[in-house]
C-alpha cells in the first residue's frame, strides 16, 4: 500500500483526498518509482480545485511533476537506485500523477536528475522552472543576447516568472518582471530584476502597435497582456509564450508581426521531445543559482497539498510550492 492524492468526480461531486492504494493497482510500465518530492503548478492547481478541465479519467493521482528514486526497471537505460525528474507526458491528467509514494512510469519519459540538484531542488524547479529554461532557450535561438534591450517577464513572481527572472538575471539581461504584487520589488530584485512595473500597464485593451520597448519577452498570462507584449516589442524581437494566467484568448492583430518582424515563439513543455527536456535541465544546472531556489520555494507535505492548491488558484501564493512525498 501507498498513500497518494486522488481525484474523484462523480454524480455526487468532486473530492480530492489523500487514499491509500495498492501497488496492484498502479498502470503498466517499465519504471517502477518511489517519489521523493512532487511540486504544484498551475495545472496541478486547476486539477485539485476542479477550475479547469484537466483531468480526463477518474480516478485520478494528481501530480504532473515528480523527482525520486527508480526501484525496478525494465528499461534499458534506467537501473534500480537511479535518480530521475519527471514533467508532463499526460501524468495527472490522462494517467496516475506523482502526488504519490509509487508511481509506473514509462524508462522513456524520464530524465537524468543534474549532479547540481537534489530532488528537492529539482522540484523547486518543476515544469514551471523547466518551461522558463524552454523560454529562455527559444530567446537564445532566435538570436538575443545581454546587452541587445529590456527583457519583460510577466506573471513574474509565479512559478515560471520566478525562475526566468533568475536564469535571465543570472545572464547577463536586464530584466523587468511584470507583476500585480508591488509588495514583492524585494523579491524580484533579489532574483534579478532590473526593475518592476505593475501588470495593470499590459492587462487591458491596447493598440495594435505601441511604443516600441523589449528586445524579449518571456509571457506566462496570455490574453491582453501578451497582446500588448507582442505591441511593444521591437523591430526582430522576440516573445515566449507559455501560459494562460490571464486568458487563452490572444486579443492581437497581426501589425507586430508583418511590420516589425516580431517572432511570437510558442513553448511546449508537456510533450517536448526528449533531447529538448535533457538540454533545458543541462543548462538549469548549469544557469540556475540554487541559492536563489531558497528565496523561490515552500515546501509543505502530502497532507497540505490540496490546501496549498487552493491558495495557488486564489493568487495567495509566490514562487514555487515544494510537495515532500
Amino acid at each position: 500500500m501507498f498513500k497518494a492524492l486522488q481525484l474523484n468526480k462523480s454524480e455526487t461531486g468532486f473530492s480530492a483526498a489523500l487514499v491509500d492504494i495498492d501497488e496492484s493497482q498502479l498502470p503498466t510500465g517499465d519504471v517502477l518509482a518511489q517519489v521523493e518530492y512532487s511540486t504544484l503548478n498551475y495545472k496541478d492547481g486547476l486539477a485539485i480545485t476542479n477550475k479547469g478541465p484537466v483531468v480526463r479519467s477518474w480516478p485520478m493521482v494528481a501530480g504532473i511533476d515528480g523527482a525520486g528514486l527508480v526501484l525496478e526497471s525494465t528499461h534499458a537505460a534506467w537501473k534500480a537506485g537511479d535518480k530521475f525528474v519527471h514533467n508532463g507526458w499526460g501524468l495527472g491528467e490522462t494517467r496516475w500523477g506523482l502526488m504519490a509514494e509509487r508511481a509506473s512510469l514509462q524508462g522513456d519519459w524520464l530524465v537524468k536528475l543534474p549532479k547540481a540538484f537534489s530532488t528537492r531542488q529539482a522540484m523547486a524547479i518543476g515544469t514551471a522552472g523547466y518551461t522558463a529554461m524552454l523560454c529562455v532557450l527559444a530567446l537564445e535561438r532566435h538570436g538575443l543576447k545581454p546587452g541587445d534591450g529590456e527583457v519583460l517577464v510577466t506573471g513574474a513572481t509565479g512559478g515560471v516568472g520566478s525562475v526566468a527572472v533568475a536564469l535571465l538575471g543570472k545572464l547577463g539581461y536586464t530584466v523587468v518582471a511584470a507583476t500585480g504584487k508591488a509588495s514583492e520589488e524585494a523579491y524580484l530584485k533579489q532574483l534579478g530584476a532590473a526593475s518592476i512595473m505593475d501588470r495593470s500597464e499590459l492587462s487591458a485593451a491596447g493598440k495594435p502597435l505601441q511604443k516600441e520597448r523589449w528586445a524579449g519577452v518571456v509571457d506566462a498570462v496570455g490574453s491582453h497582456t501578451l497582446a500588448n507584449a507582442c505591441a511593444q516589442t521591437r523591430y526582430g524581437g522576440v516573445v515566449a509564450a507559455c501560459g494562460l494566467a490571464q486568458g487563452a484568448d490572444f486579443p492581437a492583430t497581426v501589425m507586430p508581426f508583418i511590420l516589425r518582424g516580431v517572432t511570437l515563439a510558442g513553448i511546449d513543455s508537456v510533450m517536448a521531445p526528449q533531447v529538448r527536456r535533457q538540454e533545458a535541465w543541462d543548462r538549469l544546472a548549469l544557469d540556475l543559482d540554487p541559492a536563489k531556489l531558497d528565496a523561490i520555494v515552500e515546501e509543505v507535505p502530502l497532507e497540505q497539498a490540496a490546501e496549498k492548491a487552493a491558495d495557488l488558484m486564489a493568487g495567495k501564493v509566490r514562487g514555487r510550492i515544494v510537495v515532500k512525498i
